[in-house]
């Protein structure tokens, strides 16, 4: 379903991406974890080509580019249009309501007219828990939580192939960020082919089927997540989740049943 070959990425002189190779089944969950300038936003943002790499090749469904030899803007078209992100920071346009951030996307992407795709962004937003009195809310008076979900509701409303979330709670206050993961949570219930890139482990422990673990621009390790996460192999994932799993004090828990089927 996505399929990434010896994919390279670098700003100037510093090598952010070292040759990524990754597959993503349909309806699969994967969380990818990793210190600060592993590479894994990159990576993220290539999937999509709002990083262009400098070669490798990215496939997803049928759509397929090439890095580092001739494409063509019909190819990138095709392949972006196969995936919607979901930012740290929600990217909102703060002129438009809440239902406007959700709806226009669908007309102009061609999914359906102005009456019928408003009701299709208002069953979004009902999905991902924004009232009929948010939904007519600017972005400037919605909180954190209620920002991440109506950016979360924009990403569905054109049905892309995958969701690629990156840091979805890291800017939300501690008491609002449960909120976001439940609906999340509820996407991946439902076999929504997501690639996440989270600090939060026990999340990360709960919802995804697979976690990759990325440092210096490679993946290190991969799996099972409740195997990666509490019986990592690799000695340099051992201590980047000895660190990170005694700060968030993440308690054991019963190994998940998988959704992917």
């Amino acid at each position: 379903m996505i399929r990434v070959e010896n994919l390279h990425k670098s700003f100037g002189s510093n090598e952010v991406l070292k040759g990524i190779n990754l597959e993503v089944n349909r309806g699969e969950v994967v969380a990818i974890v990793g210190p600060s300038g592993s590479g894994k936003s990159t990576l993220l943002r290539c999937l999509n080509l709002l990083e262009t790499p400098d070669y490798g090749t990215i496939t997803i469904d049928e759509s397929q580019v090439t890095l580092g030899s001739k494409t063509h803007r019909k190819d990138i078209a095709s392949l972006r249009s196969k995936t919607a992100m979901v930012f740290q920071h929600y990217n909102l346009f703060r002129n438009r309501t809440a239902l406007r951030n959700v709806q226009d996307p669908i007309v102009l992407r061609g999914v359906a007219k102005k009456d019928e795709a408003r009701i299709i962004a208002q069953d979004l937003l009902r999905r991902v828990g924004i009232t009929a009195e948010t939904e007519a809310q600017y972005p400037v008076t919605l909180s954190g939580g209620q920002s991440q979900r109506v950016s979360i509701a924009r990403a569905l409303a054109i049905n892309p192939a995958a969701i690629l979330l990156d840091e979805p709670t890291s800017a939300l206050d501690p008491e609002l960020v449960g909120e976001v993961l439940s609906v999340i949570r509820q996407l991946a219930s439902e076999h929504t082919t997501m690639l996440i890139v989270t600090h939060e482990m026990s999340f990360a422990a709960d919802v995804a089927d697979r976690v990759i673990f990325m440092d210096e621009g490679q993946i290190v390790e991969q799996g099972p997540a409740y195997d990666v996460i509490h019986n990592p192999r690799m000695n340099r994932t051992k201590q980047f989740l000895g660190r990170s799993l005694e700060k968030s004090r993440l308690k054991e828990v019963p190994e998940p049943e998988r959704h992917v089927g």
